[in-house]
């Protein structure tokens, strides 16, 4: 629940303390960010990492039923 506190480059910064999945994959999308892997987090949650030609990592961490992102924030 500390999406708000990490600025994602090719984004703008984000405003609230999670977002629904389907809203933060799309400004991923739309940035020039895909999809590298997933794997199990803490607590059920899930990770994600994103990649981008000209920007670091990002790993992302959805609620466990991956409707919410938490958090994001490059690695």
């Amino acid at each position: 629940m500390t999406l708000n506190k990490h600025q994602i480059r090719g984004l703008p910064n984000f405003k609230c303390t999670i977002l629904d999945a389907n809203q933060f994959e799309k400004l991923m999308i739309d940035a020039g960010y895909s999809i590298s892997g997933t794997a199990p987090a803490q607590g059920n949650r899930i990770k994600v990492w994103w990649v981008h030609e000209q920007y670091p990592r990002v790993e992302s961490i959805y609620t466990p039923d991956q409707k919410k992102v938490i958090t994001a924030y490059h690695v």
